[in-house]
C-alpha cells in the first residue's frame, strides 16, 4: 500500500459512491466517555447508509459545536453527486 494513499483499502470495502448514494450527517454524544463531571465525547459522523460504513468523524467540545465540525468534515469527503442528509442542527447557510 502506498503511503501517499493510506485510505486506498476503502475502495476494496466500499465501491465509489454513486449519484444515488445516501450519506447521513449526524452528531451523537457518547455516554460514559469521561470521568465524573467531565464533558462527554461528542462526534459528528458521515455515514454511508447503503454500505453501513462511517466515512469520517469529527469530535466537538459540545453538541452546539456541530456547526463548525460539519464544514470541516464535509471538506474531507468526496461527495459529489451523493444525496447528503442532515438534521436541523446543520441547516446553516454555510453548510448548505
Amino acid at each position: 500500500m502506498s503511503s501517499s494513499r493510506p485510505w486506498r483499502w476503502v475502495g476494496a470495502v466500499l465501491p465509489v459512491l454513486g449519484a444515488d448514494a445516501v450519506v447521513a450527517l449526524d452528531g451523537k454524544t457518547s455516554r460514559r466517555t469521561g470521568k465524573l463531571g467531565a464533558t462527554p465525547l461528542h462526534l459528528v459522523s458521515a455515514f454511508a447508509a447503503d454500505a453501513g460504513l462511517v466515512l469520517g468523524q469529527r469530535a466537538t467540545v459540545a453538541k452546539s459545536n456541530e456547526e463548525t465540525a460539519i464544514p470541516e468534515l464535509l471538506s474531507t469527503l468526496a461527495l459529489e453527486g451523493c444525496i447528503v442528509t442532515i438534521n436541523a442542527m446543520g441547516t446553516q447557510p454555510n453548510n448548505a
